[in-house]
């Protein structure tokens, strides 16, 4: 039989505090961010009837109303308020993660079938390089906390902010192929299987996978069913 060590696992209350502080400026950092990126994209999306860039204007509110969601989480000081919030948090996300996917697929299959042609824009490409540049560092930083605090609501909003690194990546490159080789294509195929994967991501937050948060108790040695970070089969807090 398999001795039993007790250690603790979670972070102290001290901590626990500290996170949920850096959890809440990263989720206001990334709503700002998002609202004026919203703002510009939509702005040049219609300039240049571009209906990638107005799309990927929408999922920058889409975006917004995941980290809000957060943000209303966490907004709670007392860590027992944030946990009894999880769960609609990430119901929250999850639905945000479904209506990003259906908004890009309906968009990418308007743009396979030909309707409208998009002009060149090179304001487009500025606001998805900047994209690019910027969401993974708050993705990583809030992925981190989130795990660290063993909060399955911000490790999920921190993959609707990598998803919008993905989507950056998408439309830079099919704004750069548009406006250099006339591809107009190229978007439309990779915003599909951005799409498949926001589907995903939605399912897993709706079903509350994701990270498990760690408790003190007496844990099994390993290979008595918790990986060596004290997560459950499932989880992802150590990947």
């Amino acid at each position: 039989m398999a001795a039993e060590i007790s250690i603790p696992l979670g972070p102290s209350p001290a901590r626990r505090d500290a996170l949920a502080r850096r959890i809440r400026l990263l989720v206001a950092a990334t709503i700002t961010y998002n609202v004026i990126e919203a703002i510009a994209a939509i702005t040049a999306g219609t300039l240049a009837s571009s209906t990638a860039l107005i799309g990927f204007g929408l999922d920058s509110v889409i975006e917004v109303s995941s980290a809000a969601a957060v943000a209303w989480q966490f907004s709670a000081r007392e860590h027992a308020v944030r946990e009894a919030r999880e769960q609609q948090t990430l119901r929250i996300i999850a639905v945000s993660f479904f209506a990003l996917a259906a908004y890009v697929t309906v968009d990418a299959v308007r743009a396979l079938a030909g309707t409208g042609e998009a002009e060149r824009s090179v304001p487009g490409i500025v606001i998805a390089a900047l994209s690019l540049a910027i969401m993974p560092f708050l993705s990583a930083a809030q992925r981190k906390a989130g795990r660290e605090l063993g909060s399955a609501s911000a490790v999920a909003d921190s993959k609707q902010t990598l998803l919008c690194t993905y989507l950056s990546a998408v439309l830079l490159i099919g704004l750069v192929l548009h406006a250099t080789l006339g591809w107009s294509w190229a978007d439309p195929i990779a915003a599909l299987v951005i799409a498949a994967i926001a589907i995903k991501e939605g399912r897993d937050a709706w079903q509350g996978k994701g990270c498990c948060a760690p408790t003190a108790a007496a844990v099994p040695a390993v290979g008595a069913g918790a990986n060596s970070c004290g997560c459950r089969p499932g989880c992802d807090c150590c990947d």
